[in-house]
Order: C-alpha cells, then structure tokens, then sequence
C-alpha cells in the first residue's frame, strides 16, 4: 500500500507539470465552492450564532469532501482496480496547483516585459486577492512573488503533505479547507464570526507543511544559486512579522533567497492594509524576480516529492 500511494502522487505530480489545470477539465474545487455558497446560505438562516454556524459549515464541507472522495474512489475500484487508481491519481492531481502557477505568474511577466501594465494588472488579478488597478511595476512584482511564495506551501507542499499521509482524499479535504479559508476566511464584519473556524483550521492544516518550507524553499534556493544562508536568516528573523502563523515563513525564506523586500501598503477591496516588511532590501524588487521565484517554486515541488517519497518508504 505504501508504495501503491507514492506511485499515484507521483503520477499526479507529473500529470500536473504536464498539463495543468486545462480550463475544459472539470474541477472539483468549483464544485466544492458552489456548495460552500449553497451551505452558507442555509445553515445561516437556521442558526443565527455565526461563529457556530462557522463551524457546523466547515465539518460538513471537509468530512462531507473526504468522504465523497473516498466513497467515489471505491467505488470506481469495484468496476476495476485501474480505474480506482486512475480516479485517485486524477484527485491528487486536481489538489496539486504547480504548473497553473507558474503559468498565471509568467503571464504577468511577460506583460511587463512588454510594458502593457494594464494586462499585467488584469493577469495580475486572476491570482491575487488585493486590488490591482492602480498598482504599478513595483508593487505588480511583489505582489507577484508574494502570491508564488504563499502558494508553494498552500498549492504544492500541504496537498503533497496530506496525499503522502492519507492519498487523495486527504488532499482533497486539506483543498476543502484550502477553499473555505479563500471563501469566508476574512477579518471583516460579514465573515469575522462565520468564517473563524475556516481561518483557524486552514492554520492548523497549513502548520506543518509550512515549517517543513523552512527547509526546502532554502535548499531549492541553493540548487538555484540563490541566497541559501539569507534565505535561512530572513526565515529566523522576519518569519513572526507576518500576519498569519504560516505564510510568513514561505515569503522570507523566498525574499530571503532573492535578496529583496517585501511588505507595504496593499489594498483589500477598498481598503488599505499595511503589511510588516519582511527581507532585506539587499537590490531592488526587478522583472526577474518573478522568473527566479518560479524556477524555486519548481524545485521545492520536486524536492516535495522527493522527500516525501522517502519518508513514507522509511515509514
């Protein structure tokens, strides 16, 4: 069994890198967020504690998830044991987001490298969850590497994680919260309540995975000749300033690497936030960043694999 899983996770992973996530290919992750909407609407107007309508609404959503995956997975194995294995992998695949990262960034790459700001901000805007139409290069790159650096822990080492320790549907789950904490996960005044247990839970998920990136992200660094001792400096020293118990350790272990700072004013549907600075500004924040972000992106995806091969053999 062991070595049954490592050989679905590595075909999802290679599937992934192949071909993404093409647009014609349905994808679970709609259809759990259409039943996120659905569930919201009918659990709030049952119960009007919001914090425990938060929590009855995430249980259904992640252990209905997982369970659905599995049943399905089963299911699909009774017909024949090949396609229960090809259903499983296309699981692992669909929670995997590397390519389509990497793809959605070099698009606002290459339109800065053509000097169309406009599209950059727009391309900008289909991966990021800030306002995009008045920023400028500057803050279009770091917004950029910031986005790459959060998602190689969210859409890369975390599904990895929980596909090496329960196959697809506990990656399937963990994209369950994952989508949750994306949907209702905000500090504002129509989700502070509701989406509390989202956002604390996508935390505990996100927890382990993010500390295992304070090892890979620096050696993918070093395999790309970027800065492997900043890179574990910036992590010791700025990991805490962020916000989130998490996703500060992927952003100063990348900045770190690339030797820039990121932090600032960024606005939130009208409303602007001021981030702590997290790095060095060591150069200023360039066009390339972005193409050195996503070569690291790359390699901690395939160092991700790699150790988690291992470790299950080991196990």
């Amino acid at each position: 069994m062991t070595y049954f899983i490592t050989i679905q996770i590595i075909f999802a992973y290679i599937l992934d890198l192949l071909i993404g996530d093409p647009r014609w290919l349905p994808h679970p992750i709609v259809l759990i967020g259409k039943v996120i909407e659905i569930l919201e609407k009918g659990i709030t107007k049952v119960i009007t504690n919001k914090k425990v309508a938060g929590i009855i609404l995430v249980f259904l959503v992640v252990v209905g998830t997982y369970f659905f995956v599995f049943i399905l997975i089963g299911l699909a194995a009774r017909l024949h044991w090949i396609l229960g294995v090809m259903v499983s992998i296309y699981f692992i695949f669909v929670s995997l987001s590397i390519k389509d990262l990497a793809v959605e960034t070099n698009r606002v790459y290459t339109s800065l490298n053509r000097n169309n700001l406009s599209l950059a901000r727009k391309n900008l805007s289909r991966i990021v969850g800030r306002d995009t139409e008045d920023l400028n290069e500057r803050e279009i790159i770091r917004a950029s590497v910031e986005t790459v650096a959060e998602n190689t822990v969210d859409g890369i080492i975390s599904p990895l994680f929980f596909a090496f320790i329960g196959g697809a549907p506990l990656a399937m789950a963990y994209k369950a919260i994952n989508t949750l904490d994306s949907m209702i996960g905000y500090k504002n005044k129509r989700y502070i309540d509701l989406g509390w247990a989202a956002a604390k839970l996508d935390d505990i998920a996100n927890f382990i995975p993010a500390r295992i990136s304070m090892a890979l992200i620096p050696i993918a660094s070093f395999i790309c000749r970027k800065g492997f001792r900043s890179s574990i400096r910036i992590i010791l020293r700025d990991r805490k300033k962020h916000a989130s118990p998490n996703s500060g350790i992927p952003e100063a272990a990348f900045v770190g690497a690339l030797g820039i700072r990121l932090g600032g004013t960024s606005c939130y549907e009208g409303k602007l936030v001021e981030k702590p600075c997290i790095g060095d500004a060591e150069k200023p924040l360039e066009l390339l960043d972005i193409k050195d972000s996503i070569r690291i992106m790359y390699v901690c995806s395939a160092l991700s694999i790699g150790f988690g091969c291992c470790i299950r053999v080991l196990i």
